[in-house]
C-alpha cells in the first residue's frame, strides 16, 4: 500500500532527465565523436586514458566522464574543484583503491572545474595517475596550458569541447519539446528567442525549457509566443536590462557599436549590460567575437587586448575587472575594420566542407623515416627561408588537382594595407617565376 504521506522523491531536473545515455545520443562535437574522430575511437578503444575536456559551460564535459564511466563499467568518483580541498582529494583515492579491492572494478575520478585547484592539489593525483589506479578526467573552462600543471598535462590526452551551433541548439530543442514537454508548442520566433539566448549553452537552454514549462503548465498554456516568453522569463531577461529592452538586442547594440565605430555607443550598451547583471564574461565572450570577426588582421592587437580584458576580469573580479573591459571595448570601437579574415574562414571552411579530401602533395609531406624518403617524401621541397627574399616563388602548397584559392582579400585599412601590399608583392614573385619556368 502507497503511504499517501510519505516525502515524494522530487523530479530530476529537465537537463539531468536528458542527459545523453549512449555516444549517439550526444549533439554536438562532431569533431570529436563523428566516426573515426578522437574521442570517439578512445571510447571504442576498450582502454580509457586520462584526459582534460576543455570547452565552455554547457558542452558536455560531465556527460562525456560519465559515459566513459559507462562503457568501461568503472567506478565514477566525481569532486567539484570549487568545493573540494586535499581531504576530499585523499578519501576519493582511498573509495578507489576500496572498489578495486573488493570487486576489481577500476575508477574514473572526474574533477570539474580542475583549473581552481592549486598546483599542489593537482600533483596529489600525479602518483595515482602513474600507478594506473585511476583514470583522472578534469574539466575547465579555462585553456590548461596556463591553468594545469605542466606535470598532470603531459600526462592526460587534452580534448577541446566547441559550444553548441544554432542548429545543434535547435535539435535539442526538439528533443527536449519531444521527450521532455510534448504539451508545449513553441512558435518559430520563440524557438530563436530561447536558442539566441541560451549561447551555445546546452544546460542553460533546457533549463530554460523547464522554466518555461513549470510557468506554462501553472497558468493551463499550451500555445508559446515570444511575448509570452518574454513575460514568463522576464526575471531571467530583466537581470540583464532593467530598461525593458530584451537581452539579445542589448548584445545586439553593443556589437554594432564597435563594428560602427562608436566608442561612446560601444561604451553605453556595456554600462547598460553591466547594471542589469549581465555576467562581465559574457560581454568579454562577444568582445573576443567582435575583435576577430570585425576587426581581424586590420589591427591584431585587438584580439590580444580583449584577451587580457577577460584575464585581468577573471583575476580581479568586479567591480575592478570591469574597468579593463572597458577598455577593450572602446579599443575596438577606435580600431580599424576588416572582417576579411571572417570572410576567408568562411569560404575555406564552405569548400572544404563540400570538396572530396585530396591528398597532401609529395613534396609537402614530413619524411621522418628512411621508408618515407626512399618513397620520395619531401622531395623537392623548396625551405623558404634559403630562397630570396625568404619566399619560393611560384612554389604551390596546394593539393596537385586543386588550383590555388584566393580565400583571403585583405583590405585597404589598418595593418591589412600593408599585408596586401607584401601579398601583391609575392603574386608578382609567383607570376615571375612562372614565365621564368615556361621559358625553360
Amino acid at each position: 500500500m502507497t503511504d499517501l504521506f510519505a516525502p515524494q522523491k522530487p523530479a530530476a531536473p529537465l537537463a539531468e532527465r536528458l542527459r545523453p545515455q549512449s555516444l549517439d545520443e550526444i549533439i554536438g562535437q562532431a569533431h570529436l565523436l563523428g566516426a573515426g574522430k578522437p574521442l570517439r575511437l578512445a571510447f571504442e578503444s576498450g582502454k580509457p586514458h586520462s584526459m582534460i575536456l576543455w570547452g565552455p559551460p554547457g558542452s558536455g564535459k560531465t556527460t562525456l566522464a560519465r559515459l566513459m564511466a559507462r562503457v568501461f563499467e568503472a567506478e565514477f568518483i566525481a569532486l567539484s574543484a570549487v568545493l573540494s580541498g586535499v581531504k576530499d582529494i585523499r578519501d576519493a583515492i582511498e573509495r578507489a583503491q576500496r572498489v578495486l579491492q573488493q570487486s576489481g572494478r577500476h575508477t574514473i575520478l572526474f574533477v570539474d572545474e580542475v583549473h581552481r585547484f592549486n598546483k599542489a592539489q593537482q600533483d596529489a593525483f600525479l602518483p595515482y595517475v602513474e600507478q594506473g589506479l585511476i583514470t583522472f578526467i578534469g574539466a575547465t573552462t579555462e585553456n590548461p596550458s596556463f591553468e594545469v600543471n605542466r606535470a598532470l598535462l603531459s600526462r592526460s590526452q587534452v580534448y577541446a569541447l566547441s559550444p553548441l551551433s544554432e542548429e545543434e541548439l535547435k535539435l535539442l530543442f526538439e528533443r527536449a519539446c519531444q521527450s521532455g514537454l510534448p504539451k508545449l508548442h513553441f512558435s518559430e520566433e520563440a524557438r530563436n528567442l530561447l536558442t539566441t539566448f541560451a549561447d551555445g549553452d546546452a544546460r542553460r537552454l533546457l533549463n530554460l525549457l523547464e522554466q518555461a514549462n513549470i510557468a506554462a503548465e501553472t497558468e493551463g498554456v499550451r500555445e508559446i509566443d515570444v511575448d509570452y516568453l518574454r513575460n514568463i522569463l522576464s526575471r531571467s531577461m530583466c537581470q540583464f536590462d532593467k530598461g525593458g529592452d530584451e537581452f539579445y538586442d542589448q548584445i545586439s547594440a553593443l556589437h554594432k557599436s564597435i563594428r560602427g565605430s562608436s566608442p561612446d555607443a560601444a561604451l553605453y550598451w556595456m554600462c547598460r549590460m553591466l547594471d542589469g547583471g549581465t555576467d562581465p564574461l559574457y560581454i568579454g565572450r562577444r568582445l573576443i567575437r567582435a575583435a576577430t570577426e570585425d576587426i581581424g588582421l586590420a589591427d591584431p592587437r585587438a584580439l590580444t587586448i580583449t584577451l587580457d580584458a577577460c584575464h585581468a576580469y577573471e583575476r580581479l573580479g568586479s567591480p575592478e575587472g570591469e574597468l579593463a573591459l572597458a577598455q577593450a571595448a572602446l579599443y575596438l570601437a577606435c580600431a580599424p575594420k576588416s572582417n576579411a579574415a571572417y570572410l576567408a574562414y568562411k569560404k575555406a571552411r564552405a569548400l572544404v566542407e563540400h570538396d572530396q579530401s585530396r591528398r597532401v602533395p609529395i613534396h609537402l609531406r614530413n619524411a621522418p623515416t628512411k621508408l618515407m624518403k626512399d618513397m620520395d617524401f619531401g622531395k623537392n621541397y623548396r625551405y623558404a627561408h634559403d630562397e630570396p627574399e625568404a619566399y619560393a616563388a611560384g612554389e604551390n602548397y596546394f593539393p596537385d588537382d586543386m588550383p590555388p584559392t584566393d580565400f583571403y582579400q585583405p583590405t585597404a585599412y589598418g595593418l591589412e594595407a600593408k599585408i596586401a601590399e607584401k601579398l601583391t608583392h609575392l603574386r608578382q614573385l609567383d607570376a615571375q617565376a612562372k614565365k621564368h619556368n615556361q621559358k625553360k
